[in-house]
């Protein structure tokens, strides 16, 4: 049998076909050395090297050209059904993978999107993300996902990662209201979508619920109730949504001619600990507590049951945002929802479609999106089962 030739491929023959398998990977036999005029000398078989499988490997086992290759990949060229079937069966034998950045510098797409989130612990942002990706499935799409710990230089960071990465769009939850560091020069002709938190650049588009009209309707709702001192505990005010609750609590209470009486950065079970101690020390203090978001609302649950305090009867509850344990905490709790899924699954959509169209609108869509009020018992209601109002 004649040698194999130094650096060539060796691919399975019929004969050989039970036994051989490409695996993903290409042997590469060397040369064997030609026996010497004395005793042959017994060598140890030398090893067998392996590498990724190329696009000229598929060709040279479809018996195509790269080029139809490429097209079948991209599939910006019609490739005859015949032709496309023997270059996937020559990708699914050798388990070839295209190099993603590679196509991206070539200007084709790399069929990923970027995510920016806070973080990942708070459960509205984790809902929103799958949300997100559950689109971007849908579409062929994959998804990068990063955190920026609320800090707008880690943002930024993270956003110009995603932009050497060729991403076709970008999905972000900015960090801190007006620090946030994101604007059109920085992503140039790839589209971006805001979402639950705008931008201050005015050409990128925005998803954003009713803040406003959510915890102005729900402080006016503990108002019927009775509730003259009212407390909102949030996080941050520099936070968009934070604040912009807050503004809808402020002009329901102000509505009513009543004081609004807020704290901010309560951002730990310890601060809420603090917090609640020194608001319910003594007489004067809040009747009912509203809370900025999940996060703020787990915070002040667990401080109410250190402090052995009884809701609804010593001090009413209703928070912003609502999560799975709501409706089994003792007693269910009062909520605002927001629909997180559907705010992912919006802002994937609208990015897609700025993608589909090869689009960078000057001013920047903005869509917002409506919550509901959700009473259960910790706010005075009686109710036996949850009782939801648009």
């Amino acid at each position: 049998m004649e040698a194999p030739q130094c650096g060539k491929f060796l691919y399975p023959s019929s004969a050989r076909a039970h036994n051989a398998s490409f695996a993903g990977e290409i042997e590469l036999a060397k040369t064997p050395a030609a026996p010497s005029a004395g005793k042959v000398k017994q060598r140890a078989p030398r090893p067998v090297v392996h590498r990724k499988p190329t696009m000229s490997d598929v060709a040279r086992l479809a018996g195509v050209g790269t080029m139809t290759v490429s097209r079948v990949l991209s599939g910006t060229v019609r490739v005859s059904e015949e032709t496309t079937q023997r270059v996937q069966t020559a990708i699914d034998q050798l388990k070839y993978r295209p190099n993603v950045l590679a196509r991206a510098f070539r200007g084709q797409t790399s069929r990923s999107i970027g995510l920016i989130i806070p973080y990942l612990y708070d459960p509205f942002f984790a809902n929103c993300a799958h949300a997100v990706t559950t689109v971007a499935k849908e579409r062929g799409y994959s998804v990068i996902i990063t955190t920026s710990d609320e800090d707008p230089k880690t943002e930024y960071a993270e956003a110009d990662q995603m932009m050497e990465r060729h991403v076709d769009g970008l999905l972000v939850i900015p960090s801190r209201f007006r620090q946030s560091l994101l604007s059109r020069s920085l992503f140039g002709k790839t589209p971006v979508v805001a979402f639950d938190r705008p931008v201050s650049d005015p050409s990128i588009d925005t998803v954003l619920v009713q803040n406003a009209i959510g915890m102005r309707h729900m402080t006016e709702h503990l108002i019927e109730h009775g509730h003259q001192r009212i407390a909102y505990i949030g996080l941050s005010r520099s936070l968009f949504t934070i604040n912009t609750r807050f503004l809808g609590y402020r002009r329901a209470m102000q509505s009513a001619g009543l004081q609004a009486d807020a704290v901010f950065d309560c951002t730990s079970e310890e601060m809420a600990l603090r917090i609640l101690t020194d608001k319910l020390d003594g007489n004067g203090g809040p009747t009912a507590i509203l809370t900025s978001n999940t996060l703020a609302t787990r915070y002040v649950l667990s401080a109410i049951a250190r402090l052995g305090v009884r809701v609804p009867q010593d001090l009413a509850l209703a928070g912003f945002d609502d999560f799975d344990l709501a409706e089994f905490t003792s007693p269910p709790l009062t909520v605002v929802r927001q629909a997180a899924q559907e705010m992912g699954r919006a802002a994937a959509s609208l990015l897609f479609d700025r993608i589909a169209r090869g689009e960078t609108p000057h001013t920047g869509h903005r869509v917002v999106l409506p919550v509901e009020l959700v009473l259960r018992r910790s706010c005075g209601c009686k109710h036996r089962s949850p009782v939801v109002l648009n």
